[in-house]
This record gives C-alpha cells, structure tokens and sequence, in this order.
C-alpha cells in the first residue's frame, strides 16, 4: 500500500513537534489507530499514556536479570563445590566436603553481581546503545527543544502505510506546531 519513492527512501521520516504532552498523547493514539506501526515519540520528560499507546510495556528485562542472578548463583555454588570437593577435597573440623552452609556468601555475592551485570549490559543491548548519530538531529528544532520543552512524534519512512503527501497530511490533521523531514 505504500508508495516508496526516491524521495521517501532519501528520508528517514517525518517529525511533527507539539506544544504539550496531551497533544503528544493523542496524536500516538490517532497514529496507532490510523495504522502507523513504525513510529517514535520523544519527550523531556516520560510521559507514560505515550509509552502505554506505543505499546511499550512490556519488556524482557526483568527475566533476563533473573536468569542472570540464577547463573550467577550456580556459578558460585559450582566453583567453591570443585574446589571444596573434586579438586582439593579436604576434612577440617569434622565436615563433609559439600558444606554448603559455607557456600551461601559466595553465591549470594555472584547472584548479585551476574544479574547486575546482566541488567547494565541488557539495557545498553536492548536500547541499541551505544548510538553517536540519530538522523533526529539534522531537525534543528529537535535538537535544540526535545529535552527542553517540546513534544514530537516521528513516523519512519519504512512504515508500510507510510506515503510522504498523504502521512504529511496525516500530521497536518493533528494540529502540530511544525512538522520536519527527517534526513538520515
């Protein structure tokens, strides 16, 4: 349905900038319910109806972090378990070689330190950081009044429905105080 011209494979999309976060709000909403799925919204400050319309909640961080602690958990318990049992088996003071009890600050310590690991390097992994360049900030605007006190909403240029005439009218509908091509 979309009409991919060498004019629209030239942009990364276009950018409409609001005045506040309701108008931010409800132009997600009529984008989302117009069929736009390739979409970002921008803020100073979070704004979380924009990030329940960009249907963001859910995320798979809290389960990796849990997965991370686990391995780490038995991460800890396997060393000291090769080291107390296979490698330098040992009786000091009448205990069996798996004491286990004697195990539990060093596979506490390991739990937190591999799940603080795996949510530092998740997060960083799962937003695509490191990113020196966004083609965001070729729009002057933007660059100068996102973390200020501007609102705006980016539509990709790889959106299926996305028609540079038509979603440029699509953006126009929704009042904006200005509205930008993105170069990339």
């Amino acid at each position: 349905m979309s009409t991919h011209t060498a004019e629209t494979e030239t942009l990364y999309g276009l950018m409409a900038e609001f005045d506040t976060p309701e108008a931010l709000t409800h132009a997600v909403e009529k984008a989302v319910s117009a069929g736009y799925k390739k979409m970002d919204a921008y803020s100073p400050f979070p704004v979380e109806e924009v990030i329940h319309a960009l249907g963001l909640e859910k995320n798979s961080l809290p389960l990796k972090v849990l997965i991370g602690g686990i391995t780490g958990c038995l991460t800890g318990f396997a060393m000291q378990y090769y080291a107390s049992v296979i490698d330098y088996p040992y009786v000091y003071g009448g205990k069996p070689f798996n004491s286990w009890p004697a195990f539990i600050p060093v596979c506490f310590e390991m739990t937190i330190l591999f799940a603080a690991f795996t949510a530092v390097f998740g997060m960083l992994g799962m937003n695509g950081l490191p990113k020196p360049y966004h083609p965001f900030f070729n729009v002057d605007r933007f660059s100068q009044f996102a973390s200020r006190d501007k609102f705006y909403l980016c539509i990709e240029s790889e959106d299926p429905l996305f028609d540079l005439s038509k979603t440029k009218a699509f953006l126009n509908s929704l009042q904006p105080a200005g509205i930008f091509e993105v170069e990339p």
